[in-house]
């Protein structure tokens, strides 16, 4: 990966904002998401496939919000606008005239605030992983709220620890499959990008977003990827923004990690998705990319229980089947599950009968 570019520029109320380039060709802006640190993420096993993909026919700008990473963190105003004022010094300090804008997690609700604020700015939007309300603003039953103000009070208390075993909490629900490499790597990003008093407030503000009444106001071109076993941001998230905002195109991603990894087979189906809507590669179907274009899928499986059908056909375990598809095998037992209950097999060698017929061996 080539180096990046560090700068810097001061919002409004006076924060000095971190910023990094990257790549050549037209600008691709990145909104800010969930604690960044642009140095130490920046060849990391968790981002760096997101990176080396855009930069290949980019300027991918990215920057720390205001309180984690190389922005400044001792700032009194931590709330959803201010966030908002930082992607707006971001673009003005670079005098962006127009560009693609990726939003991810909560950095898609900043994404469409600033959209919506900005149209003529933003050429395409790129949701990934995104929502347009908080977890308080979803509804739901009571015990949320508590569960929320625990979350937020052990957050004071244990963040900055070395032990990472509370952390390691926030990282089994963004990364359920991550290997021990990439679990430590990210429980390491979150202590090292900010203070457990900012963390805690940033919980506080993105659990209260709410920009759901924004969508119908989007015109832009706008691409929606959401992992459908999404434990951080439920699918219904963005299956929610792709409804709302005219003409958005849904992709669904068979994961459950709320951030892909390089190795798993979603994240070619993202790839391939992103390049089309970007128009810097062919127009690829999710389908044909997950390996199921060339027939119906039966019964309504998904192109990942396809690919496990297709293993379980050819004698393999499913030790062998996690092994070569990356997951776990508590993943590779629920997806057996799910397909004896679509297909109406009793058991694995009936499965294996019902795949040879349709050709998924």
């Amino acid at each position: 990966m080539v180096d990046q570019k560090l700068g810097f520029c001061t919002t409004a109320d006076g924060v000095r904002i971190c910023y990094a380039t990257v790549g050549e060709g037209p600008p691709l802006v990145k909104a800010p998401n969930w604690l960044t640190h642009l140095e130490y993420e920046w060849q990391s096993p968790i981002w760096s496939h997101w990176w080396v993909e855009l930069t290949s026919h980019h300027t991918v700008i990215r920057f720390d919000q205001r309180g984690s990473g190389l922005s400044d963190r001792n700032v009194a105003d931590l709330s959803f606008d201010a966030w908002v004022s930082d992607l707006e010094a971001v673009v003005e300090a670079l005098q962006l005239e127009s560009f693609v804008l990726l939003g991810m997690s909560q950095g898609g609700s900043v994404a469409i605030e600033y959209t919506a604020r900005h149209p003529e700015k933003v050429e395409k939007l790129l949701l990934y992983g995104a929502y347009a309300r908080g977890r308080l603003k979803r509804g739901g039953p009571a015990e949320i709220e508590e569960e929320e103000t625990a979350r937020i009070t052990l957050t004071r208390l244990w963040w900055g620890r070395d032990d990472p075993s509370y952390r390691q909490m926030f990282t089994s629900g963004f990364m359920p499959e991550a290997t021990t490499e990439q679990a430590n790597w990210f429980n390491e990003l979150q202590r090292v990008s900010t203070s457990p008093e900012n963390a805690a407030k940033v919980q506080v503000t993105t659990a209260n977003i709410d920009v759901l009444d924004r969508l119908p106001e989007i015109t832009a071109p706008t691409l929606v990827l959401h992992a459908v076993g999404d434990r951080r941001v439920p699918y219904e998230q963005g299956r929610q923004l792709a409804s709302l905002i005219s003409g958005a195109k849904l992709v669904d991603l068979d994961s459950q990690n709320h951030l892909l990894i390089a190795s798993e087979p979603a994240w070619k189906v993202c790839q391939a998705a992103v390049r089309e809507f970007l128009g810097t590669g062919p127009a690829v179907s999710a389908e044909t990319v997950a390996g199921t274009k060339s027939e119906p899928r039966p019964d309504g499986l998904t192109p990942r229980e396809v690919e496990v059908l297709r293993l379980i056909a050819n004698g393999r375990s499913n030790q062998d089947i996690a092994d070569e598809l990356v997951i776990s095998f508590n993943t590779v037992t629920n997806h057996v599950k799910s397909i004896l209950g679509k297909t109406g097999c009793a058991n694995r060698t009936e499965a294996a009968a019902y795949a040879i017929p349709r050709g998924l061996t």
